[in-house]
């Protein structure tokens, strides 16, 4: 009974030990590196095939796909890469995690592990506690989690060797197709209950080392560890983006039919691996055996869905889709228009348009509230970001032609239109993440200023129209200058109310500011009509020529 407790104690410690090695690994490494790693993803993911090596590498020397998988979620949100190119970093993130079973297999039973793992934790501590706020003190915690691994897995193996011994395996093994399904499953619950498919791994060669499991129930946990590893994605991605979903599905995809065909195939993959083990001159134990099959089937898995990347791709492309990525896209920019300058004139004052019907939104949303901004605010924020990005890539591809200089002039100004929307769209955000806090104001005065400066601007903005039938940006011009009135009469009697300490100068200071951003707010929207209305004015003139002239050649 001891001696079962002994046991039990050694594979909860080993365990334990092996989860705390992998963290400590993985944050070292991350935090020492700094950007580096997300540079590097950055550089290296231009091609799928790149995206495979950087994928490959980087988890290989971090010790965790989770990470990679999250800074390859990050590029995919930023615009940085395509899901086509992080398709690669996917696939080469689940190649790179068999390092783990590697280095196991290599060292973990070949050397005595005290040799070289407790100097290790030694050397990693003295950084550690020397190292200040240098770099010294991740990679010291890197160093010392790596000696920290190796004693984990020591503990493992002694702990798996001793239940080997005490326990009569026959009673527990089943054979055929039920043994298979069930070594699976015990592979994804190890997985997903420690949240590593490395300890899962880790833990099954040792098992396997001594002499607990046979090769194919090894082989079927590793599968099942394999496919286990894609619940940290779920989990990570609940309440997510939809890229980041998107990524997720990708990884979840490779790793279920990768599993489904390692298990199909499992009796020619032990062929593959014996013949490989033999020309490559490793030698026949379970942990390089296992080792050397977890990489078979991964890269096996790669093989497989590489030809089909580009379907996978169509298929995440068309999932989890919001109204904020519907709303975001162009919807009259494209080749079609990009032959005729003034089709592409017509489609870009259409586009921006849009664009400025979504800030118009955002500011009247913004001026109706006194609280927190809600997410369509912040939803409408990227929609502008996503669209205004799109008009100035269009434009900037129109710039390359050889066009008159009417119609370069007039892109110009629908460049500045564009900046002017952002630049109000920015301002807008502001006013509703920095709400003035009005409560403490019980001047009446004061605040019917205020309710009168705002309602100015929501009249500026319903004004702010190009499409609108009776626009004119006169009216808009005039109405600017009301706001400016109010503006002006807002900040004086605040001015005045704060000089007699009748509200408190640290709450005038945060209305003004408050004020002022919305005074920006309606500018930058005025801006942008002025240069809107006049190229509305020219294509929808140059429209009516052209119709004009196709009027009188029908005639003739």
């Amino acid at each position: 009974m001891n001696q079962g407790f002994i046991t039990i104690g050694m594979l909860a410690g080993g365990l334990g030990l092996f989860l705390l090695a992998v963290n400590m690994i993985t944050d070292g490494l991350r935090l020492a590196a700094g950007h580096a790693l997300r540079d590097m993803l950055g550089k290296w993911t231009r091609t799928p095939a790149r995206g495979i090596v950087s994928g490959l590498s980087i988890t290989a020397i971090v010790q965790s796909s989770s990470a990679v998988t999250v800074a390859t979620i990050g590029f995919v949100n930023a615009g940085l890469i395509t899901m086509y190119q992080a398709l690669g970093v996917v696939y080469g993130a689940n190649i790179g995690t068999t390092m783990t079973g590697w280095l196991v297999a290599i060292v973990g039973f070949k050397i005595k592990v005290e040799i070289f793992a407790l100097p290790m934790i030694g050397i990693g501590m003295l950084l550690r506690l020397t190292g200040n706020d240098s770099r010294r003190v991740p990679l010291g915690m890197a160093l010392a989690g790596f000696g920290l691994f190796f004693i984990g897995i020591d503990v493992l193996k002694d702990a798996f060797e001793g239940l080997a011994a005490a326990i009569e395996l026959q009673k527990f093994t089943v054979d055929g197709i039920a043994g298979v399904v069930m070594y699976v499953g015990i592979g994804f619950l190890m997985t997903v209950l420690t949240q590593s498919s490395s300890a899962a791994i880790a833990i099954t060669l040792t098992a396997a080392t001594g002499g607990m499991l046979g090769l194919h129930a090894a082989a079927a946990m590793v599968i099942g560890a394999n496919v286990g590893t894609t619940s940290t994605a779920a989990l990570a991605v609940i309440g997510a983006t939809p890229n980041a979903k998107r990524v997720a599905g990708a990884h979840i995809i490779f790793n279920l039919a990768t599993g489904v065909v390692a298990l199909l195939i499992l009796p020619l993959l032990f062929w593959i691996v014996k013949i490989t083990g033999e020309l490559l001159g490793l030698q026949d134990i379970p942990a390089v055996t296992l080792a050397l099959f977890h990489t078979t089937f991964n890269i096996l898995g790669v093989l497989l869905m590489w030809p089909v990347s580009g379907r996978l791709t169509r298929f995440l492309e068309k999932r989890f889709v919001t109204q904020e990525e519907i709303e975001g896209r162009p919807r009259f920019l494209d080749k079609t228009v990009a032959v005729s300058p003034m089709l592409a004139l017509n489609a870009l004052v259409l586009e921006l348009s849009r664009i400025a019907a979504v800030v118009r939104r955002m500011s009247l949303a913004a001026l109706s509230v006194e609280s927190a901004p809600g997410r369509r605010i912040t939803s409408d924020h990227l929609v502008v970001k996503k669209l205004t990005t799109a008009v100035a890539d269009f434009i900037t591809r129109l710039g390359r032609a050889s066009l008159s200089s009417e119609v370069a002039d007039q892109l110009a100004k629908l460049l500045r239109a564009e900046q002017h929307l952002l630049a109000c769209a920015e301002q807008t955000l502001l006013v509703t993440r920095e709400q003035a806090k009005l409560e403490f104001v019980d001047d009446a005065k004061i605040m019917e200023g205020i309710t009168r400066y705002r309602a100015e601007v929501v009249s500026l903005m319903n004004l702010a129209d190009p499409q609108a039938e009776g626009f004119s940006f006169t009216d808009c011009e005039m109405q600017l200058q009301q706001v400016q009135v109010a503006y002006d009469d807002v900040k004086a009697a605040l001015l005045f109310a704060g000089a007699e300490l009748r509200i408190p100068i640290p709450g005038m200071i945060e209305i003004l500011d408050q004020n002022s951003r919305i005074r920006r707010m309606a500018r930058q929207m005025v801006k942008a009509m002025h240069y809107l209305s006049e190229v509305y004015t020219v294509a929808e003139m140059r429209t009516k020529e052209v119709a004009e002239v196709e009027v009188r050649e029908d005639r003739i």
